[in-house]
């Protein structure tokens, strides 16, 4: 099977400070009302809870076109300003067509989208109860063939990507290993933790930051150290010079590679729903750093976009601009600011 460019794609390739890989996916949220959550005495552990064998009502649905890890990383970059692209795979079909027009709306170079003829593309089902979400996750076994054209950029940003995809991921740590003038942030989906850190080595070794929750972090390296700087320092590790590990309404955590350690409180707020604050935070730490900012103002950023994608529904449409990032800065409390650990 061939995989075919975006049409309407010039043949020379354009130049991009920020490219994104991942899977490009549709998100269809589903707002249940009739439903129970169920945690332990600590919050953790949480399940859904619906009527088994009944007709269970929700309250409305939306169509998201164009979001996924990769897609949400992108539209922060470019909405900070920043020149950015986005590898990926969509189907030949109607709602890959949305997808793309959905990311040109957005500014998103398309120079290294490509469409499989024959697969789906990705439509994910996200069950909405309260602020948090359950997504069902379907992933077509694209083939990838950007890596014969790509220009380097100075960052690429990998995630999520589905199940087929090691020797990619192999392929793709030889790219970045004949050209050191481009930075790597990683982003692990669910697929890659599963891989193992072994299968996934080469990607780890290359690895300029690393970013993940702390559950995610206990899940990686197999462990259930509950210190964040020693669960840091287990990942630095593994290869990645920088490492941010959040949690949650917690705050975040983050490693600098000479060791310096930073933990960052959120941006007061009462979220509507929580997808994409993850990618929010992860891509915005990115875009600051390769706009030149140092790890504490990066971190003063990151927390103001998360907070933002949390007031409305999906991953993108509360991404914001740095001057809207400055405006909430301007009125943040006094006690929000990272601090060295």
């Amino acid at each position: 099977m061939t995989l075919e460019k975006v049409k309407g794609i010039i043949d020379t390739m354009n130049t991009y400070d920020f490219i994104a890989i991942g899977d490009v996916v549709i998100d269809d949220f589903i707002r249940l009302k009739d439903a129970e959550a169920t945690c332990d005495l600590d919050q953790e552990n949480c399940k859904l809870s619906l009527r088994f064998g009944d007709k269970v009502p929700y309250e409305f649905n939306q169509v998201l076109y164009a979001v996924g890890n990769g897609a949400n990383a992108a539209v922060s970059a470019s909405r900070l300003g920043i020149n950015s692209a986005l590898s990926g795979v969509v189907g030949n079909d109607e709602r890959g067509k949305l997808c793309i027009e959905e990311l040109k709306k957005n500014n998103i170079g398309l120079d290294y989208l490509e469409t499989d003829p024959a697969l789906p593309t990705n439509y994910h089902y996200v069950l909405w109860y309260g602020p948090e979400r359950t997504i069902l996750v379907k992933h077509a076994s694209f083939e990838r063939n950007f890596l014969n054209t790509i220009v380097a950029p100075k960052w690429i940003y990998l995630t999520s990507l589905g199940e087929n995809t090691e020797a990619f991921h192999h392929g793709f740590a030889q790219w970045l290993k004949a050209h050191p003038e481009t930075k790597l942030a990683f982003q692990p989906g669910t697929f890659q933790m599963k891989m193992g850190t072994e299968k996934l080595k080469d990607i780890y070794l290359a690895t300029e930051i690393f970013f993940c929750n702390f559950e995610e972090a206990q899940r990686i390296l197999a462990t259930p150290e509950t210190d964040h700087k020693k669960l840091m320092d287990m990942l630095h590790a593994l290869g990645p010079k920088i490492v941010v590990m959040t949690d949650g309404i917690k705050g975040a955590y983050a490693r600098e590679e000479n060791g310096t350690c930073w933990f960052m409180p959120i941006y007061p707020h009462d979220p509507i729903e929580r997808t994409g604050a993850g990618d929010a935070y992860a891509s915005t730490i990115t875009s600051a750093l390769l706009l030149g900012k140092t790890m504490a103002e990066a971190l003063l950023w990151a927390p103001i976009n998360a907070m933002s994608v949390t007031l409305e529904i999906g991953a993108q449409k509360g991404l914001l601009t740095q001057e809207k990032i400055q405006e909430y800065l301007a009125k943040a409390p006094a006690d929000y600011k990272p601090v060295q650990i």
